[in-house]
């Protein structure tokens, strides 16, 4: 009897389980049988491991074969797995030394003619294999760069089963040149793509990304728009068409500071398991910028699909920013959906295939017509919605998902004297990014040795116990508790955003001003803290 054993990952979400790949030849009628719960694609792996075996120029074992994947209750699925099981059989049949594959980590697809093609999920594979004490992984060649993005583990990126053998053997490495293609797409990259990823589904904007200066005034909205990025708040935009909602939300990642070590790895980690990352761009140093159609369904939204869940909206959103346009004509049940991972930062979705954790820690925009057809409070009055409909259309927001927005903001129509004028722009999102990060770093001294980094995160009990505000700085939020404007909720995020305020104008703690501005910003009732936009001309009628 003949027995080897290799490793590889099983990934149930954006996080992996160590599986180990065991081979035994036994005498018998010559036979393939895999175990250990594959799915389809999973046990199709024997018709490929097979020929690229062949391919490889070794002949392939006449005896029984068993390959078991263990530990057998976890679900194994996807292609990655092929290397593993082929440098098992091989073990087995004594082609290459059984010990050297023991403690080694194999991850990729095989093709037919022997090749080893990429796969998704490369990063968070290789987190788990190094979590669980494993220095050296072989993987393609073309996610190499990404799987090296760990450290403490040692990579092999192979471009075939043949090279693989003759690393393992002490052999002389055959040079395996790249094909070319002639202009046409490479087909080793498809298997990092999911079809139809695209704009809108988590993609990172470029380095030249769209700049604040190009919105024409929108004193107010620019200001809510600098208080989200400091300290993480939600944002809700609300106004007619054409104001500029979508510009303002479009320009929010880039006032945001770029990512940490430790949030690229975990961005990356997303992207790669959903199969948007950026080709030859294995690390992602941005924040991410999703916004998916009012169409999308729930499971778009915060996960699902068939067998185990996929990554959402919510999570190639996490460490950046979710823009959900036409808020209103998105579902309500999708809506709802985004509570739990609001007040979390992560989702937990159950399906019958097992249940999976993703992270979700995003800043969510949320932009809303005042009415159906939008032009509700214009200067024209031209609005025609019965009061009926308008309840109906701002119903859709439920109270239990606003609650959780913090800054809400009335974007007014854009004056003829802003968008006309003397051609004078507002900061430019370098100049606006640039008090971001000083306000970020003052609340990471803040917070130093605990558990949050933003404002956003800290609980209300925390903020009123650990750092007071001055004497007489909450009276007015006190008053609007009593008044039934504001939940328990609504006061500890009024904190929140007063400390973020007061990050921003540099103050020790927040004053009576920071209050007050943080009040405005969350009820929308004005109180002389946000610079406010002229009255719009009277319309001249012509007689």
């Amino acid at each position: 009897m003949a027995f080897a054993r290799a490793c590889s990952v099983a990934l149930v979400g954006v996080e992996g389980v160590v599986v180990e790949v065991q081979a035994d030849l036994e005498p018998g009628v010559a036979a393939f049988t895999l175990v250990g719960l594959p799915d389809k694609s999973l046990v199709e792996s024997k018709d490929r491991v097979r020929a690229a075996v062949v391919n490889a120029g070794v002949p392939w074992p006449q005896k029984k074969l068993t390959v078991s994947l263990s530990p057998a209750f976890v679900p194994k699925s996807g292609s990655g797995f092929d290397l593993a099981v082929a440098a098992a059989v091989l073990g087995a049949a004594e082609r290459i030394d059984p010990r050297a594959i023991e403690d080694l980590v194999l991850i990729g697809e095989l093709g037919l003619d022997g090749r080893v093609r990429p796969v998704r999920g490369v990063l968070p594979a290789v987190l788990a294999a190094a979590e669980a004490g494993y220095r050296q992984v072989v993987v393609p060649e073309r996610t190499a760069g990404e799987a090296a993005l760990v450290p403490g583990v040692s990579v092999l990126g192979v471009r075939s089963l043949g090279q693989l053998i003759a690393v393992l053997g002490d052999e002389p490495v055959p040079d395996e040149p790249a094909q070319e293609r002639d202009g046409r797409p490479d087909a080793m990259l498809a298997g990092l793509s999911v079809p139809g990823a695209g704009a809108g589904t988590g993609i990172v904007p470029g380095a030249t990304g769209p700049d604040l200066a190009d919105v024409a005034g929108q004193g107010a909205a620019r200001a809510a728009l600098e208080v989200a990025a400091a300290g993480g708040h939600h944002l809700l935009l609300s106004g007619p068409p054409g104001a500029g909602k979508t510009m303002l939300a479009e320009r929010l990642p880039g006032i945001l500071p770029p990512l940490t070590g430790q949030e690229s790895l975990e961005v990356t980690a997303v992207h790669s398991v959903a199969g948007i990352l950026p080709p030859g761009e294995p690390l992602v140093r941005t924040a991410p910028y999703c916004a998916p159609h009012h169409s999308a369904t729930m499971q778009a939204l915060v996960g699902g699909g068939n067998g185990l869940p996929r990554p959402g909206a919510v999570s190639l959103a996490h460490r950046g920013v979710l823009f959900l346009d036409e808020a209103p004509e998105f579902a309500g049940r999708a809506l709802d959906a985004l509570r739990q991972p609001l007040e979390s930062g992560h989702v937990v979705v159950a399906r019958s295939a097992g249940v999976v954790r993703l992270p979700a820690r995003f800043l969510m925009v949320l932009a809303a017509n005042p009415c159906p057809c939008g032009r509700r409070g214009g200067p024209a009055a031209a609005c025609e919605c019965p009061p009926s409909a308008v309840r109906r259309y701002q119903a859709r927001l439920s109270g239990p998902l606003l609650d959780r927005v913090d800054l809400r903001v009335e974007v007014q129509p854009v004056q003829r004297a802003d968008l006309l004028g003397d051609g004078t722009r507002g900061e430019p999102s370098a100049v606006v990014a640039a008090r971001v990060r000083t306000a970020r770093r003052r609340a990471a001294e803040r917070y130093a040795g605990m558990p949050w980094g933003l404002n956003s995160e800290v609980p209300g009990h925390e903020l009123r116990t650990r750092w007071p505000l001055a004497p007489g700085a909450l009276a007015a939020a006190e008053r609007d508790l009593e008044r039934g404007l504001l939940t328990a909720r609504g006061l500890d995020r009024v904190l929140r955003v007063a400390w973020t305020v007061a990050d921003l104008a540099g103050r020790d703690r927040p004053g009576e001003h920071d209050v007050a501005l943080a009040l405005e910003l969350r009820t929308g009732i004005p109180r002389g803290a946000l610079p406010q936009a002229p009255p719009p001309a009277t319309p001249v009628r012509v007689p």
